[in-house]
């Protein structure tokens, strides 16, 4: 087989890019490791920045995003029994963003993919690129007991965190960042009406919380809890009674509660990789960089990875232009780190430390009431939660 793209990952980053460059006549093939059940199985966060929603819609598949998510002008902070509200529409000038699964936008975007007859090959086992630093790169994976190959011009590694693609890169060249927190979060999703129609993240002395939304019908809420717990420690009572503990009175209160659909514990780490570009080889999303949950920019950044490639790759192939593939690193990983920052700081602000010494309480709680006395912290949370431009 010989495309002029071979992307390795079938998750959003990678349909997502293979749907942009099928449309403007660029032939890609996508290889997944595991089942579309599999894939589409996975439980992810729902936040959309505003420039993603908008490259969904560029890819031709927004509609039922654009008809089924929800678009949030702003959210709550709960902190010592009050909520204070984010306005993102006002303090962004005028944007805001979408809530919307992202098991359903890995859906439509494996629908469209049907539709354009697009190549995705799933349970390609043993994938491995060859000759990266090349004219000629190719890629290789089984198919039962036999091998096939790949030959193509550009190879994007969309494969995540424990993916093959960021080891294909030399120890040597590659530079890795990582910071690893002592805590992970306890999400439960359940068929429930949400509390807020707005997310509420709560700062507690017990620890973190966050209510957040699939849909009018169904609801996702997380607690933070120690590494050292296992999903099997946790009820569905004892989620319920301890997110509660978290949150204000009146929230509490008015609470539904239901049994979990998908529960699930998920460590939190910041992680980039550098650089993001090794010969033909691209990184794109979880393989390069992680984030923790807080802000909302995983998903988002690899989206913006996705635009970078996405446009350099259609100035290369209609302009004979490569200025954007040899500035994707530089330009990706400027934007990269910036959410890196924004991430951290909602981590730092809003989550219990296990070593935190007084001093440092005492430094959050100055963080907060800061954020909430000057429209400036305001306007640069707005800012980088809605997106910043790409």
């Amino acid at each position: 087989m010989k495309v002029q793209v071979c992307i390795i990952g079938g998750g959003p980053s990678g349909l997502l890019l293979s749907q942009l460059l099928h449309l403007q006549g660029i032939e890609t093939v996508v290889l997944e490791k595991y089942s579309r059940e599999y894939v589409l199985a996975r439980i992810r966060a729902g936040v959309l920045e505003h420039g993603f929603a908008k490259l969904m819609r560029e890819a031709q598949c927004g509609e039922r995003m654009d008809r089924e998510g929800e678009i949030h002008k702003g959210f709550h902070i709960a902190h010592d029994g009050v909520m204070d509200h984010v306005d993102l529409f006002k303090y962004s000038g005028g944007s805001s963003v979408v809530v919307y699964g992202q098991t359903e936008l890995t859906r439509d975007l494996y629908e469209a993919r049907e539709r354009m007859k697009g190549n995705v090959i799933h349970n390609a086992e043993d994938v491995t690129p060859h000759d990266l630093n090349s004219d000629a790169p190719y890629v290789t994976y089984r198919d039962g007991d036999k091998v096939v190959r790949i030959d193509c011009e550009y190879v994007i590694g969309a494969d995540g965190f424990h993916g093959v693609s960021r080891k294909s890169i030399p120890k040597d060249v590659l530079r890795e960042y990582e910071r690893v927190y002592p805590f992970g979060w306890l999400g439960v999703l359940s068929r429930t009406k949400p509390v807020s129609p707005e997310l509420i993240y709560a700062k507690h002395e017990r620890g973190f919380a966050l209510c957040s939304l699939r849909s009018q019908v169904l609801s996702r809420y997380y607690i933070q809890v120690p590494l050292t717990d296992r999903v099997e420690d946790w009820s569905d009572d004892a989620f319920w009674a301890e997110l509660k503990r978290r949150l204000p009175g009146e929230v509490a209160a008015r609470m539904i509660t239901g049994p979990s659909i998908e529960k699930s514990i998920a460590p939190l780490r910041s992680f980039v990789a550098e650089p993001m570009r090794y010969g033909r080889l691209f990184l794109a999303g979880d393989a390069a960089h992680i984030v923790p949950p807080t802000g909302a920019r995983g998903l988002n950044s690899a989206a913006s990875d996705i635009y970078y490639l996405y446009h350099a790759m259609v100035d290369h192939y209609k302009k004979g232009d490569d200025a954007g593939l040899d500035g994707y690193s530089k330009k990706a990983l400027a934007r990269i780190w910036k959410a890196q920052r924004f991430s951290w700081w909602m981590t730092m602000l809003l989550h219990r430390f296990p070593d935190n010494i007084p001093y440092d309480d005492k430094l959050q709680e100055t963080d907060l009431a800061y954020l909430f006395s000057s429209e400036a912290a305001q306007r640069s949370l707005a800012e980088n939660y809605v997106g910043l431009p790409f």
